[in-house]
């Protein structure tokens, strides 16, 4: 790993309960002045929900520089008679301190301060699907030694109130998840934990 990375990540993901294919799609990249990382899940599951959010992912990766609400309304463009997505993006800029957040529908974006503060970002309701309307973004100043919980509707609410999400080493969070965790699964359960460091 570059000594100079200032985020790590580690992720959980597993398909809803006799499906081959998870229909949620993620991509995460640092560069020097930002990370970025999405998760989308299509509606439905299976192969066709895979397709969407796939779409999404794609559209994230090759438009990466952009802030986060062209991000979505590019998203949102592409989707024009596809099945729809419901979608998370976390934008961390380096030079100004600051991170920013825009979910769609219920995939969730929590919060982790160093003095174990948990916020739950307000998802703007509905999915994407082409329909041309606002979507709000968050943007709060950045906290060294935060963690960023990005998580699909497979994750349970009792399960994001656990202690293992104060841990500060995210590969500990994502393997204590799989632990704990049903095994059985209603949904298609994506969960990444982010953990901003630089001092």
């Amino acid at each position: 790993m570059n000594s100079m990375k200032r985020t790590k990540v580690a992720v959980f993901q597993k398909a809803k309960t006799g499906n081959k294919e998870c229909g949620d799609s993620y991509f995460y990249s640092e560069t020097e002045n930002e990370f970025v990382c999405a998760l989308a899940d299509g509606l439905g599951s299976g192969e066709f929900a895979k397709e969407s959010s796939e779409i999404v992912i794609n559209i994230i990766k090759e438009n990466i520089n952009y802030p986060v609400e062209e991000l979505v309304k590019k998203c949102n463009g592409k989707l024009i008679g596809k099945r729809g997505t419901v979608l998370a993006i976390l934008k961390i800029d380096f030079n100004t301190k600051s991170y920013s957040i825009s979910s769609i529908g219920n995939v969730g974006v929590m919060t982790i301060t160093s003095g174990n503060n948990r916020k739950r970002n307000i998802p703007n309701a509905g999915y994407l699907a082409g329909f041309n309307r606002k979507f709000k973004v968050t943007r709060e100043p950045l906290e060294n030694e935060m963690n960023f919980i990005m998580y699909t509707d497979g994750v349970t609410n009792k399960e994001l109130s656990e202690n293992y999400f104060l841990d500060k080493e995210v590969e500990r969070i994502t393997k204590t998840y799989a632990l704990k965790s049903e095994n059985f699964r209603n949904d298609d359960t994506t969960l990444i934990a982010v953990r901003y460091n630089h001092n």
